[in-house]
């Protein structure tokens, strides 16, 4: 006698009854891109669907997806001139944006992307220096914790950043604020539409000798261990479809909130696929369900108002 396997597929509410990994609408973080000035919407030709905002426009945009179940956001500023003294400006573009967005939707979860790649000339995340470079990362997240971000995500990947940040916010009195660290983020090819976007790409070397090397998975829990240790509240793993087993290694090994990014270049690679007639939408909640299902409690993506928008056609009768 053998096992009826496909009794459970046979149609869909079997599917559903036998379904073990489900989304939910609050797992998700959207991803914004802010720019300067008033009424400003630009498009990112390599990232379908994507946009860039002002502020006032960012505001506007994710009305309608807060109507749908958007909980969370985080911020990434993409300044029109290069200086690194805009990162921690009182005026500079993400400590204006934290506010307003707080001001008209109280209950979002604003997070803020910490770096300096955007704001650098060269493209890099460091200042040639690592511990100069934790401090001005500290800096940064203080001028964003001061302005009432919900939580800070320092994504340079320099040693100690952890520390520094909850030795700063200590410091300026907001150690309530949680540093989501981007505790494993790998050397990737995945990020090109991002750097697009956000006029990060660098402009000269690369970014190996501090972004993890895509062939190491200890060395990923070092990382996130030491994050830990250091303070972080909640780690990110980047990417997240390459590095599946890393978020489910991190998932087994830690008792700590885990959150997958689900980068540009996974995103783009999807659309084009759809674009040229080889997968159905389909493949989009295939994607996010996959993130969950091996351990992820939460997924920053790009395709988060498609998600809010087609939970219930997936998930339920």
């Amino acid at each position: 006698m053998y096992q009826r396997f496909r009794d459970r597929r046979i149609d869909r509410p079997a599917r559903l009854r036998y379904q073990e990994t489900f989304l939910r609408r609050d797992d998700f973080i959207l991803p914004l891109f802010i720019v300067e000035g008033r009424g400003v919407t630009q498009t990112i030709p390599s990232m379908p669907g994507v946009l860039r905002f002002s502020a006032d426009e960012a505001v506007e945009y994710i009305k309608p997806i807060i109507n749908i179940g958007l909980h969370s956001v985080i911020l990434f500023g993409v300044p029109g001139k290069k200086g690194l003294e805009q990162a921690w400006a009182e005026n500079g573009l993400i400590q204006q944006s934290i506010p307003r967005l707080k001001d008209i939707y109280p209950q979002l979860e604003v997070m803020t992307d910490v770096c300096i790649c955007s704001y650098s000339g060269d493209g890099q995340c460091h200042i040639g220096d690592n511990d100069r470079t934790c401090e001005l990362i500290a800096k940064i997240a203080g001028s964003h914790a001061i302005v009432g971000a919900d939580a800070v995500a320092p994504s340079d990947m320099m040693d100690g950043r952890v520390f520094h940040i909850r030795r700063e916010l200590e410091r300026i009195g907001k150690a309530g604020v949680p540093v989501i660290s981007y505790a494993a983020k790998y050397a990737s090819n995945f990020y090109g539409p991002f750097r697009d976007a956000a006029g990060s790409a660098p402009k000269h070397g690369d970014r190996k000798s501090y972004q993890m090397n895509p062939p190491n998975s200890a060395e990923a829990l070092e990382e996130i261990r030491a994050d830990i240790d250091e303070g972080a509240a909640q780690i990110i793993i980047k990417p997240a479809l390459p590095y599946l087993d890393i978020v489910c290694r991190a998932r087994t090994e830690f008792n700590i909130p885990l959150i997958a990014y689900n980068v540009s270049g996974e995103y783009a690679m999807i659309h084009a696929l759809m674009e040229k007639g080889l997968a159905k939408e389909d493949i989009i909640y295939e994607t996010l369900v996959s993130i969950k299902r091996a351990g992820a409690n939460r997924i920053i993506t790009y395709h988060t108002p498609w998600a809010l928008e087609k939970l219930d056609v997936y998930q339920s009768l």
